[in-house]
Order: C-alpha cells, then sequence, then structure tokens
C-alpha cells in the first residue's frame, strides 16, 4: 500500500465530524493556543520533529488554533509523559511528543513510572523506529556473527539507559558478546567515540535518527550496519540481517517485540486522558491530514525527518493495549533485563 493510500485509508477509518460539530470544533479552538509539549531539551530530532507538526498542524484544526512548542525534558521522557497523562489540560488545548520508551516504563517496572499509557489520548506517529547495531567502517567486526564471537564495545549513558537495554537484549536474545561502556552524556559523544575508534559502536542507533543527524555517514559509507530490529523490517536496508528472525523460540520472539515495544510506536504524539472526544477526533484527522501535506513533507524532508510510515492515533492505542498485555512471565524477564538484574 502506497504512503498516500494508507493515509486514506486511516482517515477513512478514523471519527469523521459532522458540519455541525465541525462547527462546534471550530468555535472552541478559534482563538486558543494549543500547547505541544517537547519531552527533550532544545535540539535534536524529537525537538526538530516536535516543533515541524506544531509548525504545520494548526491548519488542519477546525479554528486554526496557535501551536507552541514547550519543551519538558527529564528522566528520558518521564516527566512530559507523566504531566500529560497526570496534570495537563483535559480540553484538546495540550498534546505532545516523548520519547517512546516513556509509555512503556511502566511495563518495564521503571518506579517513576506512574501513570497508565493505555488510558491516554494516542495522537499518532509520523513513522515508526527502527534500531541498528553499527560499527565505523575500518571494524574487524564485519558481520553480526562476529559480535557472537569476540566481545564488542558499547557506549551508553547509565546502565539503565536505552542504550544500554538494548545490548542486554541482544546479549540475552541472540547470544551477542557486548560489553556496555557507561559515562557517554548523550548520542553524540558516543558517535565521536566510535569515530575515535574508543568505542566499537553505540549501545543503539535509531534509523530515523541516523537519516535526520549523520546523513554524512550513510552518504560517504562511514558505517557498516551489522543488524536491524524493530515492528517492520526497513526496506532501505535489503541485507541487513534482522533480529527477529534469529530467535530460536516463540518465547524470545514475544520478549523482542516487547523489548521493542518503543519502536513500534515510533516518535509518538499523543493528549491527556478524556479528552472530549469530537475534539479528540479532530486532533487524530488533523494529524493524519498533516502528514500528507505537500509542504508538511517538503519541510520534513528538508529537515531529514523521517515521516514516511505514519499510524494513527487508534492504531498506536491498539499497539499499546497489545504491548499491556504481554503475558506475566515475558514481561517478568523483561524487566529482568531492563533492570540489569
Amino acid at each position: 500500500m502506497t504512503r498516500a493510500k494508507f493515509i486514506g485509508a486511516a482517515l477513512l477509518a478514523g471519527s469523521i465530524a459532522t458540519p455541525a460539530s465541525a462547527d462546534a470544533i471550530a468555535d472552541f479552538y478559534r482563538g486558543k493556543t494549543l500547547n505541544m509539549i517537547i519531552s527533550v531539551s532544545p535540539g535534536g530530532g524529537y525537538d526538530l520533529l516536535g516543533r515541524t507538526v506544531a509548525r504545520h498542524i494548526a491548519k488542519h484544526i477546525p479554528g486554526s488554533p496557535t501551536a507552541v512548542p514547550r519543551n519538558m525534558p527529564g528522566a528520558g521522557g518521564i516527566v512530559a509523559m507523566k504531566h500529560l497523562a497526570t496534570a495537563a489540560q483535559r480540553d484538546g488545548t495540550v498534546m505532545g511528543i516523548v520519547q517512546n520508551n516513556a509509555p512503556l516504563e511502566p511495563l518495564f517496572g521503571t518506579p517513576e513510572a506512574d501513570y497508565d499509557p493505555t488510558k491516554v489520548s494516542w495522537i499518532g506517529t509520523p513513522s515508526l523506529e527502527t534500531g541498528l547495531l553499527i560499527v565505523w567502517h575500518t571494524s574487524h567486526f564485519k558481520t553480526f556473527d562476529d559480535v557472537r564471537k569476540r566481545e564488542m564495545t558499547a557506549g551508553a549513558s547509565g546502565v539503565n539507559s536505552a542504550p544500554a537495554f538494548y545490548s542486554r537484549v541482544l546479549n540475552e536474545l541472540l547470544g551477542a558478546k557486548i560489553k556496555v561502556i557507561a559515562g557517554y552524556p548523550g548520542q553524540n559523544e558516543g558517535y565521536m567515540g566510535i569515530e575515535r575508534g574508543e568505542l566499537d559502536t553505540y549501545g543503539v542507533t535509531f534509523w530515523s535518527s541516523l537519516t535526520s543527524t549523520k546523513q554524512q555517514w550513510l552518504r560517504d559509507n562511514s558505517i557498516r550496519i551489522l543488524l536491524q530490529y524493530g515492528p517492520v523490517k526497513e526496506a532501505a536496508l535489503k541485507g541487513v540481517p534482522y533480529g527477529p528472525d534469529l530467535v530460536k523460540s516463540e518465547e524470545d520472539r514475544l520478549l523482542f517485540e516487547a523489548s521493542y515495544g518503543p519502536l513500534s510506536l515510533g516518535r509518538p504524539f499523543l493528549a491527556p486522558p478524556d479528552v472530549p472526544a469530537d475534539r479528540l477526533a479532530a486532533l487524530r484527522k488533523a494529524f493524519m491530514h498533516m502528514m500528507a501535506d505537500k509542504d508538511f513533507q517538503t519541510e520534513a524532508e528538508k529537515l531529514g525527518l523521517q515521516v514516511d510510515n505514519p499510524r494513527s492515533g487508534e492504531q498506536l492505542q491498539a499497539e499499546v493495549n497489545r504491548l499491556y498485555a504481554t503475558p506475566k512471565h515475558v514481561v517478568d524477564r523483561l524487566r529482568r533485563i531492563a533492570q540489569n538484574k
């Protein structure tokens, strides 16, 4: 299915406001501010995407409110997620983008994540994420089999960060021998470590991040991609092994799916719980219309943003519900890996 047909089908499947309700929506939003919560500091892929959506989504909402970005960083997205889930206005004037780990932190057993992601109002995502294991082009790791034979060093900010977590997942499920080196403040510092040869890899690199922030690496063939994993195979990475194809049991497959659950949410946009149904329908419809808007697509392409595989709010809601229905014995194993026990 083409992207245009996919978006069209999603729009038809969603709630379409009647003229009367559309007028009520316009009356509500006219002259109002739509606060766009962004769960990271200024700069970087999530912030860039959040601000780009804020610039474009309002014209697709009846009444054309003014969308204003507001950065709310902290705890890997938990601060913003908790605000949206428990404290933000529920009238349809607040939405946001959070790191995709934040909706699943309660599933992973993170104590600070005391909110219910199944209750929030999911708006949509512009794409799904694909996790990668990369090395520098001069590395002695030529294939993923090499990672099973000798130790690989991987940078991470801390032992409970996403790069460290995914390194442990690959060790657990695919027999990798990845040693996490914590203490790198962020991805950029980890990437510099790879370039300097002090690291073999960064714990996880996302395809969307690579295409938006390191296009020159791809253009110059500076890196080698040894593995990909996520909800779907990335079409641009033909020939790169797909992690779920390498697991040995059904339980391992379920565990892998749960572990990359955040990637199946892409870069998710959401609103607080209990947003009035007609306003939620309007926000979801506006998001999907924006995805098909030529001006938005042109700016996204210029900025290197991945917006080629959108999912609707209804689809995100179904995915969150599915992940939270993961069997308990699989969740227990997932939490052991996540908590490094």
